[in-house]
């Protein structure tokens, strides 16, 4: 029962009984009082008749209509003249009128009219004795008048009480609702922090719920700052800070196999020319500086271009993954000109600083034909004269589509419906299916090809186009589950959910399929939630009452911003591959990992491991702490 019917049943409970005391004892003094006054009348009328009739002719027609005279005035009951001897001479009498006074209430509160009585005289001698009795009905109605009044008064003053302690008590369910919906915060797995209340017993609840949340809050920071320092020593070189070979060989191979990623890219490779002899001639310090430098400028490109991947591979070589890019001239002269300009700079010496070499991919081409090409490219810049930039020879030609090209197949196939969802399984540790993992493919024409999303996405933002590729996947997830799908997780792109028409419009899509929404999964790129953190604050915010699955995948490149995930009620989240391949022979990759998954425990996520190519990776995947798994060894393991 709520606190405000709880309210009103004690205030009615009250207000009766108030009432009903003071009803009882209104009723009966007041009833006492009524019979007093009206005994005093009958003796003060009775008396003033029979004086009256004292003086007058005692021929009884005279008698007679002195009597009735007084009689028919409507006030009296009965008029009774007795004769000494004990005989009625004259009576009138009426009958009782209680008017709409209830018989109940006079039943209850019975008004006992006492008969006033006076003598007669003629001359000195009694003539007779006068018996009056008033009528009780004018003293029933103002009884009755009294009661009315004062239930009246009483259901006002009821009511006005209620009324004020539902202010009050909304007063004080404010902070209340505040501490509970702090509580059902934590359970939603977010952290958040409330006022606190001026009410002294709820301020020291708040407070120490409040603590708890800091507290977690600190705990969580504390050891997420720990584990971004083993990700780094795991992932990153020491000097630079860009990513290590073997962790930027992880990205390149995902570049070139994973579904969603571009089709097509550009990977450049620095090397500094004869790194042995700068340390010789400039020092070891020198080398480190300009090691360094070098290792500024491509993070300084990598942070310009979302997605691109920089490392150092070794000793004097450097790489830069620019995945979606069909020409790379302008960040190789950029790199140039940086080498160019520590010769000027008087940091080192001499002509051949470095050399560079770029080569286009595409997908599920081999990482070694790749890198072969790149080393080819490479070898001729070295033998070049100067500073030299070479192109690796690639089949791969450049798609020639241009912007209206791919904004006219892009609308075609959203108009005609020329999209689909192919799914793969994401198993749990048991091998039960967690859901379906439903990538979009889109037909290039009709009776064409059928397109992966990393062949289209890169254009569909590029033209602002991803909200109805994002809608279109939804609507046709909402499809397969309403067909017996247990569950299916799609992919929203970063730009779609910056937008606030997009948002409204999912979540009206999704709220028309209500009953289907528990069993939607809905997943943004790590790179596009904290891209946008507020707008995909706002996007959680908006689905998390639809009862959809919400989470972010490819996520670890940016772990160290796991504490900004506190607040937001995510469900799940999906380990980026890169992490995951040949996990099982890199101890480091493992005790980041294993954090991982405890701090995303204790927020109550489930983790879920992204292409896990081998058998070997997903044996010890439960070990390192995933609830699930998903990529080419668990399509087999399915089948």
């Amino acid at each position: 029962m709520s606190l405000f019917r709880q309210l009103w049943l004690a205030v009615i409970a009250s207000t009766l009984i108030a009432f009903t005391g003071s009803f009882l004892v209104s009723m009966l003094t007041a009833r006492h009082y009524l019979e007093h006054q009206l005994a005093i009348k009958n003796n003060d009328n009775a008396t003033s008749l029979a004086l009256s009739m004292s003086q007058m002719e005692k021929d009884p027609v005279t008698v007679e209509l002195q009597i009735s005279a007084l009689f028919d005035s409507g006030q009296y009951a009965v008029i009774r003249l007795i004769a000494p001897d004990g005989k009625t001479m004259i009576e009138k009498a009426s009958p009782a009128e209680i008017g709409k006074i209830p018989e109940w209430f006079i039943h209850l509160f019975p008004i006992e009219s006492q008969p006033g009585q006076a003598q007669v005289s003629s001359g000195w001698n009694q003539f007779g004795t006068i018996h009056l009795v008033s009528q009780s009905r004018f003293a029933y109605e103002e009884l009755w008048d009294g009661a009315i009044k004062l239930l009246a008064w009483f259901s006002i003053g009821g009511i006005l009480m209620g009324l004020l302690g539902m202010y009050l008590l909304r007063l004080i369910k404010q902070p209340l609702d505040a501490v509970v919906g702090q509580a059902q915060a934590i359970s939603e797995r977010r952290f958040i922090s409330i006022p606190e209340p001026a009410v002294p017993e709820l301020k020291s609840v708040a407070k120490a719920m409040n603590a708890m949340v800091e507290r977690l809050k600190a705990i969580f920071a504390e050891e997420a700052s720990r584990l971004e320092q083993v990700r780094r020593e795991a992932t990153l070189d020491n000097l630079t800070g860009l990513a290590n070979r073997a962790f930027f060989l992880n990205q390149l191979d995902a570049a070139l196999n994973d579904e969603d990623a571009p089709i097509r890219g550009i990977l450049l490779m620095l090397r500094v020319a004869d790194l042995t002899g700068i340390n010789k001639r400039a020092g070891r310090e020198t080398a480190d500086e300009l090691l360094r430098r070098i290792g500024r400028a491509l993070s300084a490109i990598a942070e310009q271009h979302p997605g691109t991947a920089a490392a150092r591979l070794n000793g004097a070589d450097f790489a830069l993954l620019l995945p979606g890019h069909e020409d790379a001239s302008e960040l190789a002269l950029e790199l140039l000109d940086l080498l160019r300009d520590q010769s000027s700079a008087g940091l080192i010496n001499g002509e051949q600083i470095g050399h560079i070499a770029t080569g286009r991919y595409q997908h599920n081409q081999g990482i070694g034909n790749l890198l072969s090409q790149i080393d080819a490219a490479l070898a001729y810049a070295e033998n070049q004269s100067g500073l030299a930039w070479c192109k690796a020879e690639t089949s791969h030609e450049p798609h020639a589509a241009t912007n209206a090209d791919w904004r006219k197949l892009l609308e075609g196939a959203i108009e005609t419906q020329r999209l689909r969802l192919i799914d793969f399984p994401v198993a749990g540790n048991r091998g039960q299916l967690l859901h379906l993992e439903c990538p979009l493919r889109l037909q290039a024409s009709e009776n064409g090809e059928w397109l992966a999303a990393g062949s289209f996405m890169p254009m569909a933002s590029r033209l602002s186009m991803t909200t109805e590729l994002d809608l279109a996947a939804t609507r046709l997830a909402l499809d397969r589950i309403a067909a017996g799908a247990p569950a299916v997780a799609v992919n929203l792109s970063g730009e779609s959910i910056l937008s606030p028409a997009f948002r409204d419009k999912l979540q009206i899509l999704v709220a028309a399929r209500r009953e289907l929404a528990p069993q939607l999964w809905l997943e943004v790129s790590e790179l596009g939630a904290f891209q946008h953190f507020e707008a995909f604050h706002a996007f959680c915010d908006s689905l998390r009452p639809l009862g959809c699955r919400l989470g972010i995948e490819h996520f670890g490149r940016q772990f160290s911003e796991i504490g900004r995930l506190h607040h937001i009620g995510l469900d799940y989240l999906k380990v980026d591959g890169s992490f995951i391949r040949a996990i099982d022979t890199h101890p480091g990759n493992q005790e980041f990992i294993k954090g991982l998954c405890s701090i995303a425990h204790n927020i109550g996520l489930t983790v879920i491991a992204e292409a896990v190519q081998t058998a070997e990776e997903l044996a010890i995947l439960p070990s390192l702490g995933f609830d699930g798994a998903t990529g080419p060894a668990v399509r087999k393991s399915a089948e």
